[in-house]
């Protein structure tokens, strides 16, 4: 399992705190934020001024899967890395995107029909996956898809799923992270599997009225629960051994990730950079705090320490200049649609509070595609390796 930290335990070589913290009461407040908060605005120069992290895990560019990749690379004892003072970090940097996810070897044909009772506590009984639709905030659920080797049965993409082998897919989401019903009926979707992260929910109800097989999810989304995700959208796609086999290379993945991000780590608390994620979206105004229960993890397991904890900030809340002199982070993390859309660089440090943080008067921004700051499923592993060299070892390694 990959470490933590908190201001409360200093971090010593054979001592490690069990991921904890989930994502649920923040995902519904967020879920009512982002609906219908689209990016707008052109990206700014001052975006791609910065440093960029090491490509990949790898640092090959491989894919994650039962390929060569970042397992394969970064397998044994990591040699000791000659990393930069955290304190002495400055400008914006960007967290890589990770490579493209691979399917497990020798993937499974569904054994249908499956009949499952959902988060909803209704029992659905899937009879085909020849058309797949998967429907989430973050991505989870299609990149789930594509590792069991079913990825070629989706036909439709939200606006979460970056990934270049579904950019071809039709756009199911409008004006930001809106379900668009008509969109997916007419894709005719042989099963949808979904959760509340996006809405409105009326779209589902459309949905069911339509004959069409729904599945629905539990949104809590968390290191600790990845497994669990993994296998239950598995065993729904009548897929279960292929799911086993994904959760087996992910354990796998995840204890070579701990590795990495152990190496690049400061073992002195003292050393250790503070961190907090903002959503940013636009010129209007939107621009929201993820709390402790938002984020947290995802914060903690790449050996920062949580500002949002710290201050006491839970859910979602306005990132005012108050709550940002709370916060005083040392990094502050932000989705890089987001950061173009705000302006970049120049224009998130003009909105109130952020130019007086520790990181806006060292522009310590660390921009992360938008799939992938708080990714789950698959490729997890590699976008906390990504995101812990661009916290402290920006310039990537020699």
């Amino acid at each position: 399992m990959i470490f933590m930290h908190s201001s409360r335990q200093t971090r010593s070589t054979g001592r490690r705190r069990a991921l904890t913290g989930t994502m649920a009461a923040a995902l519904l407040a967020l879920t009512l934020v982002l609906t219908g908060c689209g990016a707008t605005g052109a990206p700014a120069d001052a975006n791609t001024s910065g440093s960029t992290a090491t490509p990949s895990p790898a640092g090959d560019g491989t894919a994650s899967g039962n390929s060569a990749g970042p397992s394969d690379a970064l397998a044994g004892e990591e040699p000791a890395l000659d990393l930069p003072d955290p304190a002495g970090i400055e400008g914006p940097s960007s967290a890589e995107t990770v490579a493209e996810i691979l399917p497990i070897e020798d993937p499974q044909t569904p054994e249908l029909p499956v009949t499952v009772t959902d988060h909803g506590g209704q029992e659905v009984t899937v009879s085909s996956t020849d058309r797949i639709l998967a429907l989430d905030l973050y991505g989870t659920f299609s990149d789930i898809v594509t590792g069991l080797g079913l990825g070629d049965r989706l036909v439709g993409r939200t606006s979460s799923d970056t990934s270049p082998a579904m950019a071809d897919l039709p756009l199911v989401t409008s004006g930001g992270h809106d379900l668009n019903a008509e969109a997916i009926l007419s894709l005719r979707p042989t099963v949808v599997l979904a959760d509340t992260t996006l809405g409105p929910p009326e779209v589902y109800d459309q949905l069911r009225a339509a004959g069409v097989t729904l599945v629905m999810f539990d949104p809590d989304r968390g290191l600790e629960t990845n497994e669990d995700i993994m296998a239950r959208v598995a065993q729904t796609l009548g897929v279960p051994e292929a799911g086993a086999a994904l959760i087996e290379h992910y354990d796998a993945e995840m204890e070579t990730a701990q590795a990495r991000i152990e190496a690049l780590v400061p073992a002195d608390e003292a050393d250790l950079v503070s961190a907090a994620i903002l959503y940013v979206r636009g010129t209007a105004g939107i621009f929201f705090v993820m709390g402790s229960d938002s984020g947290g993890d995802v914060v903690e397991s790449v050996g920062a320490l949580n500002s949002a904890e710290r201050a006491g900030i839970t859910g979602t809340k306005p990132a005012n200049a108050e709550a940002l002199a709370a916060l005083n982070p040392d990094v502050i993390l932000v989705m890089t649609d987001g950061l173009e859309s705000t302006g970049g660089l120049a224009g998130l440090l003009e909105r109130p509070g952020v130019a007086q943080t520790i990181a806006g008067q060292k522009q310590r921004i660390v921009d992360v595609p938008d799939g992938q700051l708080m990714s789950y499923g698959p490729r997890t592993p590699q976008a906390l390796v990504a995101l812990a060299e661009a916290l402290y070892n920006p310039e990537g390694l020699q």
